[in-house]
């Protein structure tokens, strides 16, 4: 004979926050009644009721709006003297390579390799 569960309470609060996990996406009402040992028809039922209903996810394509903050304009440092550099690289296969002006030392490294 199949034992008997007993009957569980549950408050006000914990079905609103029962019923707000099923509208996450990716959720299925089945995954959350499995979570808290519950029938899915009863999760249904509670969010028949607007007390327990979960306001409606908004849409994808919706347009949200954030706080945004103004802040007064910041001094812009001032501009450090660009240095003029003149590096020049011959290759064992005779390729030759000269870069002059500020460069990006990874980008060098990698055409180099490329090159050789």
């Amino acid at each position: 004979m199949a034992k008997r569960r007993k009957r569980r309470k549950w408050s006000d609060d914990e079905k609103r926050m029962i019923c707000a996990q099923t509208v996450v996406a990716g959720v299925s009402v089945a995954q959350v009644a499995r979570r808290y040992d519950l029938n899915a028809n009863q999760i249904f039922n509670w969010l028949r009721d607007p007390k327990f209903a979960p306001d409606d996810p908004p849409e994808e394509d919706e347009a949200k709006f954030l706080p945004v903050e103004v802040i007064a304009q910041p001094t812009p440092p001032e501009p450090v003297p660009e240095l003029t550099w003149l590096i020049e690289l011959e290759l064992a296969n005779g390729h030759r390579l000269r870069i002059s002006g500020s460069y990006d030392p990874e980008a060098i490294a990698r055409l180099v390799r490329h090159l050789t």
